[in-house]
């Protein structure tokens, strides 16, 4: 029996790496539905999302969402409400990818400039004018004026924002490819956080003087 050489045997391993190298390249972890997961090493169900419910109690109704049906309350300092169809509010989107919001806005109302770190978001103008935008990771801002019937697309993460430019109400219909894509609202985010992110951090990265940080914290304290 003829034993390989060296030379093979390396050559053979080589090919072996080349092989896996195109698998490898498509094996990753699923995308996160939480901001973390502390692991419970002693936990019996390990899940990204929820667990399910038992085959036997799931009925018709189900798999049907009637939330956004319902006007959103716009009487609020940005005159605009966000109804949310993810898995919290439609549990029958569990584990597959997909959820949709419902924004509604008063005249001059705006969704304030926020992200979604878990998902890309596609929108229709139901009724009413829009100015949307979005700045991209090299600080590049793109936006238009939308109307009814007219659709936007806004790439996972990027921070964005929509403001009723009309002369009535407004209502959009936002898609998401995830069940919870999760929304950092930067003022909230920025200046209504618990605890509260250090006054000289916000003068310092905002070029402004303490007073304006603490005036714009106080009109988010409650």
């Amino acid at each position: 029996m003829k034993i390989p050489s060296s030379s093979h045997i390396h050559m053979l391993s080589y090919l072996v790496v080349l092989l896996l190298l195109p698998l490898l390249s498509f094996a990753a972890d699923p995308d996160s539905l939480q901001d973390f997961c502390v692991a419970d090493l002693s936990a019996s169900i390990s899940v990204n999302g929820f667990p399910c419910k038992p085959a036997s109690e799931v009925t018709s109704d189900d798999f049907f969402f009637d939330g956004l049906t319902k006007v959103g309350d716009t009487s609020n300092i940005f005159g605009s409400n966000v109804t949310g169809g993810n898995v919290l509010t439609f549990p029958a989107l569990n584990t597959l990818g997909i959820s949709m919001n419902r924004v509604d806005f008063a005249p001059g109302g705006v969704n304030p400039p926020h992200s979604h770190p878990r998902a890309t978001e596609s929108g229709v103008i139901i009724k009413g004018k829009l100015l949307v935008g979005f700045v991209t990771t090299g600080n590049v801002y793109h936006s238009k004026v939308l109307t009814a019937g007219q659709m936007f697309v806004i790439p996972r993460g990027l921070v964005h924002f929509q403001k009723n430019v009309g002369v009535g109400k407004a209502l959009t219909i936002a898609a998401f490819n995830s069940q919870l894509p999760g929304a950092v609202v930067l003022p909230f985010t920025l200046f209504a956080s618990t605890p509260s992110i250090p006054d000289d951090v916000l003068t310092r990265a905002f070029q402004v003087e303490e007073k304006v940080v603490k005036s714009i914290k106080s009109k988010f304290s409650s």
